[in-house]
């Protein structure tokens, strides 16, 4: 199997220009490495004597559970945008206490209150605003390797019939891929399963050490054979706005307009508003939906 190889969009070489602006989150991470012992962690030196204190780059990477390229990256301020879940994961492989913590989050231009306890824990809060908001419409929002994170009353609603014994599938893609009703509830499966696959190749190519990403095409590789062809013929491409035509066991046809919001805070983090046209067929039976939602305990 090949999953292609993706350089990030924008990096900037080693010695160019781009390396040499503000760096503050690398500086941060390099001092609070330098200040760690390896027993501080629970490593073992062996015995021997090392030439530098501190923790190596390759150490808290492990320990981090990212790879020592990607650690390196954000050292050097050739990454500047990385995801909350290793925020969160450097800051616990650094020993932060809580006002360190915060203070990491808002040099790698996050809010300090993005947890990933909980999927949705992991949302930003402009995004999690527009959803609760959003009582007319399905509304969820997507990690950057398409797990639902966060939906509405009347989104679970919708996506109910890919629901099982543990709950309801929590990613679109696998969903789209492998789940046996995709094709009968999608019905125009081509263009969803399209427009999904620009996206995550989008989010592939800005994230390329992401490996929520990296696992989800790995394991939908191994798993359809639909994905591996459909991968070798998609674009980079972000999508603002979606059309899709539902089938629904308890209320038929449903179309809805998608308009996908996203936050520079959280690369690759979407939230996909679904509406459908006033006095239309399709806005009667969504209202059924939503009614049934707002049931649910």
């Amino acid at each position: 199997m090949h999953v292609p190889s993706m350089a990030p969009v924008g990096s900037a070489p080693r010695g160019s220009t781009g390396e040499r602006r503000e760096n503050s989150l690398g500086e941060f991470l390099r001092a609070r490495r330098s200040q760690l012992a390896p027993a501080d962690v629970g490593l073992s030196t062996g015995g021997r004597r090392r030439r530098v204190d501190g923790l190596r780059r390759q150490e808290v990477a492990v320990l981090a559970h990212v790879s020592a390229d990607h650690y390196s990256r954000l050292e050097q301020g050739r990454e500047r945008h990385p995801s909350p879940r290793i925020v969160e994961a450097l800051a616990q492989a650094l020993r932060l206490a809580p006002d360190a913590r915060s203070h990491l989050f808002r040099l790698a231009g996050l809010n300090p209150n993005l947890r990933p306890d909980t999927a949705r824990g992991q949302v930003h809060p402009e995004l999690l605003h527009i959803l609760d908001t959003s009582h007319q419409a399905a509304a969820y929002v997507l990690s950057p390797g398409f797990d639902i994170l966060a939906a509405n009353a009347p989104a679970r609603v919708l996506l109910s019939p890919f629901a099982d014994a543990a709950g309801t599938d929590q990613n679109l893609l696998r969903i789209l891929f492998t789940h046996p009703g995709a094709r009968t509830y999608f019905t125009e499966w081509p263009v969803a399963a399209a427009g999904s696959l620009h996206t995550l190749r989008l989010n592939a190519v800005r994230l390329p050490n992401d490996t929520e990403i990296v696992d989800l095409i790995t394991g939908l590789f191994a798993q359809s054979a639909d994905f591996a062809r459909n991968w070798e013929n998609s674009a980079a491409i972000g999508l603002d706005h979606a059309y899709r035509k539902v089938v629904h066991p308890t209320v038929g046809h449903i179309e809805l307009s998608y308009r996908v919001h996203g936050v520079a805070a959280v690369p690759g983090q979407h939230l996909l508003v679904g509406a459908p046209a006033p006095g239309s067929r399709s806005a009667e039976a969504f209202t059924y939906l939503a009614a049934m939602g707002g049931q649910q305990p």
